[in-house]
């Protein structure tokens, strides 16, 4: 019997299902070369073949780079990026070595300089057959130095030529005048149409001082810094004796604008008051700089946006129990987000500024619109006025004082600023 019943409890066993043990918790960190040990010969073949553990370890290196350096992600989509990890792949460069930060900064740079000046030969050469204009900036990099950009456009295609280091030097008529002059000498002055700048009185003296030495190339003000202008002279006019009719007019406007940065600096400046902002905005205060063109009506569209959010923060027991040194403004930002009359005006303000904002977007990009300036600047003074009559409920034959400055405004800044150029490319447009 004994023997009977280990017969039986040997075939139990047997019959029994076999545990698999699980893979190590580090299965998935295990290097290739653990994994070619236990695979067979047919996938060490496949690894082989495809340098699967090269490749990881290329990654890794890659990866450090990118996060020791604080490189951006968006490096590696640049083209050149893939281009020379692919020749490195693809070619056998036994013992390179990646190019110095001395010879980055010298015997390469001249000679990738000289590349990009050879690939712009085609470019330079249709200047004899279809013409350039010579366009000027003036901007302040990171360290403050005040630079002037020079670049020369024909067709649609746009060369930097150089830019120019002006520190301690005076931005005067005649020191432009030579920048320019330097430049157009340097293109050949026979194919340059024109020079375009900013409105800047500087420039303007530059300009005509160019015209006198040049016969043949007209100065053009930028359209898009015209059109500026003309939204700081309505929406931040001074209050200067020969401006005085303006002010009186559009002060208004600049109060409204006043209260709207108030209102974001509150938030902005203090961590407590940006945290419950966020809470109950999902869109961001901008930071808009006021270089940038029409700064003031970015900011108002952006608060237009977010009025429910505004209004719900203020409404809030947050908003309520919310004690700081700035009660009696937090008050002033409660009644100001609060009152109905308060978002009108901004509406209104949007409302006639949206033309001029309009043609500000559409001139400030690389299409040429020069023979649509004319047309489009009457069709942004009617809009104007339809907006004003509209909200003032007057019919067209009425007067309206208010219509009438901001009518003089754009008026005279069209005056000063339009050129033969301008005409002669609205009497060639075929529409």
């Amino acid at each position: 019997m004994q023997k009977l019943d280990e017969e039986a409890t040997a075939r139990i066993n047997s019959n029994a299902s076999k545990l698999v043990p699980l893979p190590p918790s580090n299965y998935g960190k295990s290097s290739f070369i653990d994994l070619k040990k236990r695979k067979t010969g047919s996938v060490s073949a496949i690894e082989k073949a495809f340098n699967i553990s090269e490749r990881e370890h290329l990654d890794y290196e890659i990866v450090r780079m990118f996060y020791s350096a604080g490189l951006p992600f968006n490096l590696a989509s640049n083209p050149y990026f893939q281009s020379a990890f692919t020749y490195a792949a693809n070619h056998n460069i036994v013992g390179y070595l990646p190019p110095g930060y001395n010879l980055l900064r010298t015997t390469i740079l001249q000679k990738e300089k000289a590349n990009i000046d050879r690939l712009c030969t085609n470019i330079r050469n249709s200047w004899n057959e279809k013409g350039v204009s010579i366009v000027s900036d003036g901007w302040s990099d990171s360290q403050r130095r005040p630079l002037i950009n020079f670049m020369a456009v024909s067709d649609g295609d746009a060369m930097f030529i150089k830019s120019v280091d002006c520190s301690g030097q005076t931005k005067d008529a005649h020191f432009i005048y030579n920048l320019l002059k330097e430049v157009i000498n340097e293109v050949g002055y026979t194919k340059v149409v024109q020079v375009i700048t900013d409105n800047a009185s500087n420039c303007k003296g530059a300009g005509q001082l160019i015209e006198q030495e040049f016969p043949s190339i007209v100065w053009t003000p930028c359209v898009v810094h015209t059109l500026n202008l003309d939204l700081k002279n309505i929406c931040a006019a001074k209050n200067v004796e020969s401006n005085q009719v303006a002010y009186e007019a559009c002060s208004w406007i600049s109060d409204i604008i006043g209260d709207v940065m108030m209102i974001r600096n509150f938030i902005m400046n203090h961590s407590m008051r940006l945290a419950m902002f966020n809470e109950f905005v999902s869109l961001k205060l901008l930071s808009v700089a006021e270089t940038r063109f029409s700064s003031m009506v970015i900011m108002l569209k952006r608060f237009k946006l977010i009025k429910s959010g505004l209004q719900n923060m203020v409404i809030s027991d947050k908003w309520i129990i919310y004690r700081d040194d700035h009660q009696g403004r937090a008050r002033t930002v409660k009644e100001k987000v609060l009152d109905d009359l308060w978002w009108d005006s901004i509406n209104y303000i949007l409302s006639f500024t949206a033309p001029i904002y309009d043609m500000i977007r559409f001139c400030d990009t690389d299409k040429p619109s020069p023979h649509l300036v004319c047309d489009m600047w009457d069709m942004m003074i009617e809009k104007v006025k339809k907006a004003i009559y509209y909200h003032e409920v007057k019919m067209v034959h009425e007067e309206s004082p208010f219509f009438q400055v901001v009518h003089g405004i754009l008026i005279d800044r069209w005056n000063k600023n339009n050129t033969p150029l301008h005409c002669f490319a609205h009497a060639l447009n075929p529409k």
